[in-house]
């Protein structure tokens, strides 16, 4: 067996499983999950019938590739979007969802030959970061992050010796758990970096379209046009169709950037067996072309944010995130400031499910960032995230008074 799957650590749902063995939820209360990031609002219609119109490409293999089409629909969204011009024949590759870029991106960049051959991540982080850097061979090493700017990574804390070995930077915006957006100036400071260093930036961009504010968030190949960067040195972004279009079972999204990492990523992909289905293709030239589904769905997520956050605000330090579907609240002082026995004891009493902040990171400079706090994916339907709010107001209120 290959000696590296010994470095793998619990998934956090792994880990949510054995916290709840032996509990007994109250039966009073129908169950809510709050706890996985899995999008449940319809399907779009239109991708729906894309794949259905499709079925006869099952008769083909795929080419790792893509179909032109889909890569220049994959680039017309860019444009659209962010306004950007790719050449989709080299900077623009489809992939089989953003999991399985990260990881895979790893596999191909990371020399392991190289003593102390490191990878970077912010913490809290999304966990095929950590898997895929291990099973690269790699080290992972854990930026600070700071609470007091909603979790923001301090990547100008990063000894020197750490850029000295690092090969792949993995960056999150918007972040997971967090919902922060990296601004330009955080973007500057990474490519600065990038240059003095040799390293490459993955930039994992799967909440994108998911925001609060009037101005879509800021994406890496954006800002590094907008730092006249225009051949995206050492830059892969990843995207992903599955939150934008509630699409996660499709396993749909694209890489694009810097063209001299795009060619080895597409050898390591042709021999890795990587291609997207062709049905899976009609379907995303379908999803990626049509933007109302979009702004339907967006409008939905700040529909119930604007209704849970208040809620929960009353009672526990939580705020409008910048972007994404999550809120990343403080456990109060009555619960002791440990997460897992606020996730473990509201399960019992009102049978909802959260996720305990410190499964989404690890140990790092002394302390767990994510302790203490508790990550709540409002996925499901309005009224249902509503009802578990309210459940949430009155365990913590039980506990206060």
């Amino acid at each position: 067996m290959n000696p590296l799957l010994s470095r793998l650590q619990p998934y956090p749902f792994e880990r949510l499983r054995q916290l709840h063995a032996g509990i007994t939820p109250n039966p009073a209360y129908r169950p809510i999950s709050l706890g996985i990031g899995e999008p449940r609002h319809a399907t779009p219609q239109l991708v729906k019938d894309a794949l259905t119109a499709s079925l006869g490409g099952l008769a083909s293999y795929p080419g790792t590739l893509g179909e032109p089409k889909l890569r220049q629909t994959m680039a017309d969204w860019l444009s659209r979007r962010y306004g950007l011009a790719l050449d989709p024949a080299t900077q623009i590759l489809p992939v089989n969802g953003s999991r399985e870029a990260l990881f895979s991106l790893a596999q191909t960049v990371i020399d392991p030959s190289k003593p102390g051959a490191t990878v970077v991540s912010p913490n809290p982080f999304y966990q095929i970061y950590e898997g895929a850097a291990l099973l690269a061979g790699a080290q992972t090493w854990f930026a600070p992050s700071d609470p007091a700017r909603n979790f923001a990574i301090d990547w100008a804390s990063v000894p020197e010796s750490v850029w000295a070995k690092t090969q792949l930077l993995f960056v999150c915006s918007p972040g997971n758990p967090t919902g922060a957006v990296m601004g330009l100036d955080e973007w500057k400071l990474l490519f600065d970096l990038s240059d003095r260093y040799g390293f490459v930036i993955a930039s994992d961009e799967c909440y994108s379209e998911i925001y609060f504010r009037d101005e879509p968030p800021l994406g890496g190949l954006q800002a590094a046009a907008q730092l006249g960067r225009a051949d995206f040195k050492n830059l892969i972004a990843m995207t992903s169709l599955s939150k934008r279009s509630n699409v996660p079972g499709l396993r749909s999204g694209f890489v694009a950037g810097d063209a001299a990492l795009i060619k080895p990523f597409l050898l390591y992909r042709t021999y890795h067996g990587s291609a997207m289905s062709p049905v899976v293709q009609a379907a995303s030239i379908a999803a990626w072309s049509d933007e109302q589904h979009v702004i339907e769905n967006r409008a939905m997520y700040r529909e119930k944010f604007a209704k849970v956050t208040p809620m929960l605000a009353a009672v526990m330090d939580v705020a409008l995130p910048d972007a994404g579907f999550y809120l990343w609240a403080a456990v109060p002082p009555a619960f002791g400031g440990s997460d897992t026995a606020f996730a473990a004891e509201l399960l019992a009493l009102y049978n909802v499910v959260v996720l305990p902040g410190s499964y989404l990171a690890r140990d790092a400079q002394g302390s767990n960032p994510g302790a203490g706090r508790i990550r709540m994916a409002l996925v499901a339907e309005t009224a249902e995230c509503v009802e578990a709010a309210g459940r949430i107001v009155q365990f913590i209120q039980s506990k206060v008074h």
